[in-house]
């Protein structure tokens, strides 16, 4: 039997045809490709008529299982020209090399970072890190942020790059700016600079044909521009980043397919994340098989493999004071307490059919309705325009009350610390809530930033940029108000405040645990400790979402044998009573609440 292997580099597809066969040889080596190939993703091998057709990466990750066969049975196998071209560039560094690599010497990183005018110097936790990143052909670096992820990065890239090498960024956009000012500071007399690689598809690959030392991407524009990053790195020497990697994952993420489809092509990888698993441990496989994409990886294993190729420097580390953080009690008005027991109960009963229906969109569903607990406790006016209570006559009197005690408490607090000379940040997941914490704020310089606020230049009035350099430098300007779908990144207001009250927390760890990070960050002092403030209505579905948070950021700490992520909150006493759907919910969310719900059936 003869086998022809075709490549479709547009669809990134690979295609196998046989010739002089007969259907026993040809079963058994369909046999084979189903015993090797690793279908995490949902990507299918599809047998039509007498030819496979498979993904690329798939191929890749079982060609010596492949080779193996052919050789034992005889097979001879007839390559394309252009599988031939991709054969010969594809990384052929495995995991299994990293059992053969020391560490550099110290001696060594700082004789190669010189010789190519690498000037900043590392702090001794970035140069443990650049020591051992160094020799390995992909690894990740997790620390936390404010170490200097950003500088390992850079520092790894010049310890390895030979001159025709290229770097490659993916990452968020909010972090472009990040990456420009910090290769400005580590190699200030480098005459590139990154280019970034936006405009669509038709501009980006006008850009590529310039042949950019440095690139930046975000990750939105990497999936519209996928087979031209793919081609350029078929044909170009490129070592590659992924910044904030936690973003590839099956769910509220990038898609991991996108990514890994080009994850056989880079000379060396690197992946960096200060909360590389904020779900759940298998957000972790996607980000392994972009590193290693021929070492099978699953739920079992990947914290096992990453062990030898992962740096962190954890906030203990860096001597950083302990942030305190304060479980503040808010009572609901008594009508609302008395309509969130009846949109419980509705609640409960509609899930309840929902689970009886094995229909696909069951959980989607549910999560829709979970949005809407939470955002009756958040602030009840948020179901004000919902078809399915703007008739109710007690809403429309708890409404005109007030706006919900979250909404009153974290105003009042406010213009306390604002009175007291104390900048603070304010968090809510809702738009609606930071529209309207904002306009009520006003008087004190509140301003906001989410996904509507646009990036750009910190002399552009109201951009991102400039709402964080008047923040940091207007005296006047005592509060901000953020989304942290919008703002839980590439953002440090360390210097300038120490204070954030929580109005309400989603299901998404990354979020939460980045927000924090805002201002609890490396160069604080011991005086400026952060105090987070965490509004909670007692017996509602917050107390659902705290556990959750508390079980994601326990399961990393673990995965990442990191005790500072173990955030324990204070109860507080006080004497005061007053989007994406989804975001970051998974199945073990869902069932907690439906659980939740489904307690104390009795007593309903």
């Amino acid at each position: 039997m003869l086998l022809y292997f075709e490549y479709d580099r547009i669809n990134n597809n690979i295609t196998i045809l046989p010739e002089d066969f007969n259907s026993e040889e040809w079963s058994s080596f369909i046999r084979i490709i189903s015993d090797y190939s690793r279908n995490n993703y949902e990507e299918s091998i599809l047998q039509i008529e007498c030819k496979l057709l498979m993904p690329c990466q798939i191929f890749l990750g079982i060609k010596n299982e492949i080779k193996k066969y052919l050789i034992n049975h005889k097979i001879k196998p007839k390559f394309s020209p252009e599988i031939t071209k991709l054969l010969k560039s594809v990384n052929p560094k495995s995991y299994s090399t990293i059992r053969n690599v020391s560490d550099l010497t110290e001696e060594q990183v700082k004789n190669q970072l010189e010789k190519v005018g690498f000037s900043r110097v590392l702090t001794s936790n970035q140069m443990k890190n650049v020591r051992h990143l160094a020799v390995l052909p992909a690894g990740a670096t997790f620390s936390v942020p404010g170490s200097g992820k950003t500088t390992e990065a850079l520092a790894y890239y010049f310890c390895n790059a030979q001159p025709e090498d290229h770097l490659l960024v993916v990452g968020p956009l909010s972090a472009m700016g990040a990456w420009e000012a910090q290769m400005q500071d580590c190699c200030p007399n480098m005459r590139y600079e990154f280019v970034r690689l936006r405009g669509g598809k038709d501009n980006i690959d006008k850009l590529l044909r310039d042949n950019p030392k440095f690139m930046l991407i975000s990750y939105g524009q990497f999936v519209r521009a996928r087979h031209l990053i793919q081609e350029y790195l078929s044909y170009h020497s490129v070592i590659m980043f992924l910044d904030e990697s936690h973003r590839i994952k099956n769910r509220f993420g990038v898609s991991p397919q996108e990514v890994l489809r080009v994850s056989y092509l880079p000379k060396k990888k690197l992946i960096m994340s200060g909360t590389p698993c904020p779900q759940s441990i298998s957000d972790l496989i996607p980000q392994f098989e972009f590193l290693y994409p021929d070492q099978p990886v699953d739920q079992e294993n990947v914290v096992r493999l990453f062990q030898p190729i992962y740096v962190r420097t954890t906030k203990g580390q860096l001597e950083i004071p302990s942030a305190k953080y304060l479980s503040i009690p808010i009572d609901m008005h008594p009508l609302q307490k008395e309509i969130y027991q009846s949109i419980r109960f509705e609640t409960k009963r509609q899930i309840g059919v929902m689970l009886s229906n094995a229909a696909k969109n069951s959980l989607r569903d549910i999560g829709k309705k979970i949005i809407k607990i939470m955002e009756f406790v958040s602030n009840p006016s948020l179901l004000a325009s919902d078809m399915e209570y703007i008739f109710d006559k007690k809403l429309g009197y708890l409404l005109a009350v007030n706006s919900g005690p979250k909404v009153e408490y974290a105003c009042q607090r406010a213009r306390e610390l604002a009175a007291e000379g104390k900048k603070v940040i304010i968090w809510s997941q809702f738009v609606t809530n930071v529209l309207l914490m904002t306009e009520r704020l006003k008087d004190i310089g509140a301003d906001c930033i989410y996904g509507g606020v646009d990036s750009g230049d910190e002399e552009e009035e109201d951009t991102r940029e400039w709402k964080i350099k008047e923040f940091h430098k207007n005296n006047e300007k005592m509060v901000l108000v953020l989304n942290p779908a919008a703002a839980s990144e590439a953002i440090s207001l360390h210097k300038i405040c120490h204070h954030a009250i929580y109005v309400d927390r989603s299901f998404n760890a990354a979020h939460y645990l980045q927000s924090v990070d805002r201002i609890h960050r490396l160069g604080i002092t011991q005086d400026e400790a952060p105090i987070i403030e965490i509004l909670e209505c007692k017996d509602t579905i917050d107390e659902v979402v705290n556990l959750r948070l508390r079980s994601k950021i326990e399961t990393m700490a673990k995965a990442l044998n990191d005790t500072s992520l173990n955030i324990e909150s204070i109860p507080y006493d006080i004497d005061f009573s007053v989007e994406d759907i989804g975001e970051g919910m998974d199945k073990d969310d869902i069932q907690a609440v439906i659980n939740y719900f489904f307690r104390d059936t009795k007593n309903e």
